[in-house]
């Protein structure tokens, strides 16, 4: 879509749409920088102050995932007030100050207007060092990459959407997968991204709506390189597979891998799908030297993060994908 619009160029715009970047970056006169983003959606969960933070950890991501950190945030609601009681909207809010809390940011002010359907998220304001700035643009060929959260959460969201509350209650089909896909969700990328700075990575985006492939498609190509992964070292949420079986597919992945298909080759049609799933709230996706790599993981592990090397940047045809078993 952005491509039908001119280019915004300024000598002080660091970072701009060109690049397919999380977030956008400017330089202060007085030689700092501030990084800008914004994003939000409809419920993917029932309980509304945990919409509420995933909705606010999902935005945030954008400013981690460059190597900033947030300085603050303003809400954006859109509330069908005639329909929905504005307690509710309170806990909304409530959970997105609840990630606020732990990342040590503010949620300054925001705007809400009345719309047909409840909508929640945040415009983000971070501060970032022009120096150890991360973008799709640095990856170097033979750069192992680290993935910093299971994908599958397009996938549960979906039969979430789909299947009666008692699934994801205790003993419900979904309440395991439910418990940990939402934990995953909630889950800062504030140390993933401490650790992959001091892993020494070179380029950096989070895996939100273009899913796995759509977003290293993006850092391929804007690195000027290919890639390869292995199907195998890609963390899962528990039984996503079966999720694709029973055809919890959401139309976004399905379009996501359609405008995929001719720079993908190899991995079956269910891998794929997989792979091009369409996340909320995803983890970190960085590229940096293999042994960095490994002590990265090992950081990873320690926090409490379920992450993996799944592949390698390597010299070919610019944003295309190789799986393989």
């Amino acid at each position: 879509m952005l491509r039908h619009l001119p280019l915004s160029q300024h000598p002080s715009l660091l970072v701009g749409s060109e690049t397919s970047d999380d977030a956008a970056v400017w330089r202060l006169k007085n030689g700092s920088c501030i990084a800008s983003t914004t994003d939000f959606f409809a419920p993917i969960v029932d309980d509304a102050r945990t919409w509420g933070r995933i909705a606010a950890v999902n935005a945030v991501s954008d400013i981690y995932a460059m190597g900033g950190t947030p300085i603050f945030a303003l809400n954006l609601v859109s509330w069908p007030k005639d329909v929905l009681p504005l307690d509710l909207l309170s806990e909304v809010l409530l959970g997105g100050n609840d990630a606020a809390v732990e990342g040590d940011w503010i949620i300054a002010g925001g705007h809400t207007v009345d719309g047909p359907e409840p909508m929640y998220g945040l415009a983000v304001t971070g501060e970032i060092n022009a120096n150890t700035m991360l973008t799709n643009a640095g990856g170097l060929p033979k750069q192992a990459l680290v993935l910093t959260k299971p994908i599958g959460t397009g996938l549960l969201a979906t039969a979430v959407k789909n299947s009666p509350v008692s699934a994801t209650q205790p003993g419900g089909a979904l309440a395991a997968m439910y418990e940990i896909g939402v934990n995953e969700m909630c889950r800062l990328n504030a140390a993933a991204s401490s650790i992959a700075l001091t892993a020494g990575a070179s380029s950096a985006t989070d895996v939100t709506g273009f899913g796995l492939l759509g977003h290293l498609a993006e850092m391929a190509t804007a690195s000027g390189l290919s890639a390869s992964i292995n199907i195998s070292q890609i963390p899962l949420l528990p039984n996503v597979q079966d999720l694709i079986d029973q055809g919890f597919v959401a139309g976004g992945s399905v379009r996501n891998l359609d405008f995929l298909e001719s720079s993908v080759s190899g991995g079956t049609p269910s891998q794929r799908l997989l792979l091009a799933d369409a996340q909320t709230s995803g983890g970190l996706l960085f590229s940096c030297d293999e042994p960095a790599a490994e002590e990265a993981l090992q950081a990873l592990s320690e926090t409490g993060h379920t992450a993996a090397i799944i592949g390698v940047l390597e010299h070919g045809t610019p944003g295309h994908i190789t799986i393989n078993s």
